[in-house]
């Protein structure tokens, strides 16, 4: 079957390592299911595994991609959730927690398999490439938002580096839960699209709010952190999945930290019920990801160039032919 799949890892030039071409298919084993993939989507979790980040060298080639939607053997309509090793389900009781790609080949692929126990059904709401956004960067920010941040209808919240799926996410949900959203980013049209998509305001890194917010949503690091830090109210949350400038601040802004007692919360993915949750979230509001483009499977090369280098707002579909 075709796929985008890693061959080499290399931290500096990661797509360097990217090929597409024919790999095996998956084969039928117990407990995992085989879905014919319909539509995925990017993460820089992609490009982190190019870099060797949760991928050793020893399981290489591995197909990229965490997240898909597609048809199940029975034909019915279908999301996967990418966590694998959480629950015990179609591994062993003692296998640690992974992402596809991981351990286990991914969704840039006409085929993919994971445990039974890991497939949702896709609410007819959604169409495929909708649903096929939402089971990292989607499910990440509900997470943060709506499990770890503590924040509830009427409160405001930061998202640093509007533009990435993530942090797009995080906007459109917090504005459809009733949260007070603000964005930064150093593109002024990325800030213009992230008022659009609900954010009361948005401004340059590191620009100073019109009030302190409850909580922060972290997933630029270094680049952003004192900003972050500097911009919560006395007892905030700064929730953080992420670091994409890097994960060593020049100032940890230690002394604000335990001075306002704010917390710092970090948080990873989601759990299968969230997941569930934030497709229900989504059939019932109305609130719709966030599309940069869909590109068919074998320019897949385009859309990770496009991601590395910071050139798209939202999510990058990849369409198997």
């Amino acid at each position: 079957m075709f796929a985008a799949y890693a061959a080499r890892i290399d931290p500096d030039h990661p797509l360097d390592g990217l090929e597409l071409g024919e790999v095996p298919a998956p084969e039928d084993r117990p407990g995992w299911t085989t879905i014919t993939v319909r539509a995925a989507s990017l993460n820089h979790h992609d490009l982190w595994s190019l870099r060797g980040v949760g991928l050793p060298e020893e399981r290489l080639p591995m197909v990229l991609g965490c997240d898909a939607a597609g048809i199940d053997p029975q034909g019915r309509e279908v999301v996967v959730h990418s966590v694998i090793g959480q629950s015990g389900h179609g591994v062993g009781p003692d296998e640690p927690r992974s992402i596809l790609t991981e351990r286990y080949p991914g969704t840039f692929a006409e085929r993919v398999s994971v445990p039974t126990w890991n497939v949702l059904p896709k609410p007819k709401e959604l169409s495929f490439e909708e649903a096929a956004c939402l089971p990292t960067a989607w499910l990440t920010a509900y997470r943060m938002l709506f499990t770890n941040a503590g924040v509830r209808p009427g409160d405001s919240v930061l998202v640093q580096g509007a533009g990435g799926g993530v942090a797009t996410a995080a906007i459109v949900l917090g504005k459809a839960a009733g949260l007070r959203m603000y964005a930064t980013s150093r593109d002024e049209a990325k800030r213009v699209r992230a008022r659009e998509l609900g954010a009361e305001e948005a401004f340059e890194p590191g620009a100073r709010l019109p009030r302190r917010v409850d909580a922060v949503i972290e997933t630029v690091g270094a680049a952003t952190w004192s900003h972050s830090v500097k911009s919560l109210r006395p007892g905030g949350t700064l929730v953080i999945s992420g670091a994409t400038s890097g994960d060593r601040p020049p100032h940890a802004e230690l002394t604000r930290i335990f001075f306002l007692e704010l917390k710092v919360v970090g948080s990873t993915m989601g759990s299968k019920d969230e997941l569930q949750a934030l497709l229900n979230f989504c059939a019932v509001t109305g609130v719709r990801p966030v599309i940069d483009d869909v590109l068919p499977l074998d320019r897949a090369r385009e859309g990770f160039e496009r991601m590395a280098a910071g050139e798209v707002f939202g999510k990058v579909v990849l369409k198997p032919s």
